[in-house]
């Protein structure tokens, strides 16, 4: 059962189709990225996915079926923009927020304790939200997705203003709530975080699906007419099929001619006896994908 399930939505304002007919699943126990430049779709499908817009056509399916308050409570949501009340002190601002999540005092209270002294946050308990740097009101927000133990979270540039450190805590969190069988869908234009945290995505412009499924896969698909080569000696000048020879610090990339195959290069670089320690097909970085599919299918907004 598809922890989400998005079938052919649809959400015109005014003038404007935010969201175009778009469809994709997310699975129980995967990390999952939703991406897309500025004003592609991707807010509004989360508020579709969320029941806090309807869509014009297309139907939703949260947990199982249809969205209901008992299945509100098993999501957590993090909203890029901060939320947080800062004339009260964190520890206030957090047990309360908790309990609106529908956790009992004591409950919210041990909770918020504990996951305040993972974060961090726990000697700043005192402080006004206010007094709270943009990287610990980040954490705090975090703190809220997460304290009422959520079956499908769904986070909005989770690292922002994080510094390195904090940036690694929340990615090992995500993995451990991954392990837990939680099913987590990450909203981020950090192309080098999904690359690592995400075994599946999905790529939304002018409200439509560009690419979905497994990274690996798109990374494939996108992949061009070069090999990178570390041999243990220097290569010849001229290799049959190879149009130009770059060097790559320790190697060398080779841009193939029309019609050439990496296994052809391969097979007359060993008949000719040269050894090599890597042969790979040059793959393409997410960055590099995403910015040929948003910049050949219209302009980033």
């Amino acid at each position: 059962m598809s922890s989400i399930k998005v079938n052919q939505i649809s959400k015109r304002f005014g003038n404007q189709q935010a969201v175009d007919r778009v469809s994709f699943e997310v699975e129980p126990g995967e990390i999952f990225g939703l991406l897309g430049p500025n004003g592609a779709g991707k807010t509004t499908s989360i508020r579709i996915i969320l029941d806090i817009f309807k869509p014009d056509s297309g139907e939703v399916e949260i947990l199982g079926g249809k969205m209901t308050d008992e299945k509100k409570n098993q999501i957590g949501y993090l909203p890029e923009e901060r939320g947080l009340y800062q004339d009260i002190t964190l520890e206030v601002c957090l047990n309360y927020l908790a309990r609106l999540k529908g956790l009992k005092p004591a409950e919210a209270a041990a909770r918020v304790e504990q996951m305040m002294k993972r974060f961090d946050l726990y000697d700043h308990r005192k402080k006004k939200v206010k007094e709270l740097s943009k990287g610990m009101q980040q954490k705090a927000q975090l703190i809220i997705t997460l304290v009422h133990d959520p079956q499908l979270v769904i986070i909005d540039e989770p690292f922002s203003a994080l510094d390195p450190v904090n940036t690694q805590m929340v990615k090992d969190l995500l993995r451990e709530e991954r392990d837990k069988g939680k099913t987590i869908v990450m909203c981020t234009h950090q192309m080098h975080q999904v690359e690592e945290l995400c075994d599946r995505l999905v790529l939304i412009n002018h409200g439509k699906v560009m690419l979905y499924g497994k990274l690996s896969d798109i990374r494939r698909q996108y992949s061009g007419q070069e090999v990178i080569v570390h041999p243990l000696n220097e290569l010849p000048a001229q290799i049959p099929g190879v149009s130009r020879i770059d060097r790559d610090n320790s190697g060398y990339i080779l841009h193939l001619a029309d019609q050439t195959t990496p296994q052809a290069i391969l097979k007359n670089l060993v008949e000719q006896g040269i050894p090599l320690e890597r042969f790979e097909v040059a793959l393409p970085t997410l960055d590099e994908i995403f910015i040929q599919v948003v910049t050949s299918r219209g302009e980033v907004s």
